[in-house]
């Protein structure tokens, strides 16, 4: 568990954001008035949840686990960061009890998968555009810029695009060395749709959870991003905040809908969720939201369980452990550089707990 707390303030300022957006989240009054039961008998719960999936949010559940712990002692909870192509394809098979995904199952792998699953939505966050450049402290970078490198029609850090983006700003002619994942990435996804959804014309390739990045250096996980960029001159890739800055990397602003380039931040993230339109299961975009202040390359993450579990001991302890994430958790998050969930979407979240069976 991280022992570093941020200070109140932030915690008490991202609340206050979320009690403003909360309606432009999928809720109405209704619905944000109306609160849910979230008390639990935590001390019942007894079994071994192993769970598999995103890198993204692997600081934000260890932390979480590490809390149920102290108050479900008799449920061991497990989670294996293995990017979230592995997490989706772990839970279809049954040899895990949930997964943590950052993007959506496709349709075509439904099928896959045992029975009916839920998306349970946790916490979102940035994604950074972190940059090892010597000499350059600050950076900006449009999207259409930002396309034109990971599509690899711009291969050195003095080209003509990122220039436009930094006036006054002295680039050397180093070679730009792209870092992205190696495995199937919620990340990839996110970074890559937003890539294609803010500059269609300036990124070539196909979005999805892996993509055909042209010339670039790969690496297993946000961890194995984040360590190409720290080691190398010249490099940028794609990497979740907390990964970002447990690895003290340095981050470029983004070019946002509004025009505006801003800085991944909680606060960022809180403006793109306002933006953000909920599913009727509960999943949603904040990718190149609208806002002067939204960050927009900002993702969500999910937990997804089957609807039906066979033990009911174990289904006890799954609704338990989600319940957890869905309440004390949300006042972790920020303390690992996740923003916790609008109320109206943490409520109808906690209220779809009751729709696993066991």
């Amino acid at each position: 568990m991280r022992s570093s707390r941020k200070p109140l303030a932030l915690l008490i300022a991202i609340l206050a954001i979320f009690g403003v957006v909360a309606a432009a989240c999928g809720g109405s009054k209704s619905d944000s008035d109306a609160k849910p039961d979230t008390s639990y008998d935590y001390a019942s719960l007894s079994g071994t949840l192993n769970g598999s999936g995103a890198t993204f949010p692997k600081a934000f559940y260890e932390e979480s686990i590490a809390g149920f712990a102290g108050v479900a002692k008799g449920v061991t909870v497990n989670y294996n960061g293995v990017g979230s192509g592995q997490g989706k394809k772990d839970l279809a098979a049954g040899t895990s009890d949930w997964a943590g995904t950052d993007s959506l199952v496709a349709d075509a792998d439904k099928a896959t998968f045992k029975g009916p699953f839920l998306y349970f939505p946790t916490v979102a966050a940035p994604i950074t555009v972190s940059y090892n450049l010597s000499g350059v402290k600050t950076l900006n970078l449009s999207a259409a810029t930002l396309a034109k490198i990971f599509s690899g029609s711009v291969t050195s850090w003095d080209d003509p695009a990122i220039a436009a983006d930094n006036a006054g700003t002295t680039l050397p002619s180093t070679k730009i060395t792209v870092a992205v994942r190696s495995d199937g990435s919620g990340t990839t996804s996110n970074f890559s749709k937003f890539l294609a959804a803010a500059a269609p014309d300036a990124f070539t390739l196909t979005a999805g959870d892996t993509v055909a990045w042209p010339s670039a250096q790969s690496a297993k996980g946000n961890a194995g991003v984040a360590a190409i960029v720290k080691s190398t001159n010249g490099s940028i890739g794609y990497v979740d905040l907390s990964d970002a800055v447990a690895s003290g990397l340095t981050f470029a602003s983004i070019g946002n809908k509004d025009g505006k380039f801003v800085q991944p931040t909680l606060e960022g993230a809180s403006a793109a969720l306002a933006g953000a339109t909920i599913n009727a299961d509960l999943t949603y975009s904040a990718l190149n939201a609208s806002g002067a202040d939204a960050y927009p390359i900002t993702a969500g993450t999910y937990i997804i369980v089957y609807s039906s579990i066979t033990s009911p001991t174990q289904a006890s302890a799954i609704r338990g452990w989600i319940n957890y994430v869905l309440t004390e958790g949300q006042t972790i998050a920020p303390d690992v550089d996740f923003a916790p969930l609008p109320t109206s979407l943490r409520d109808k979240a906690i209220a779809q707990i009751a729709q696993i069976q066991g």
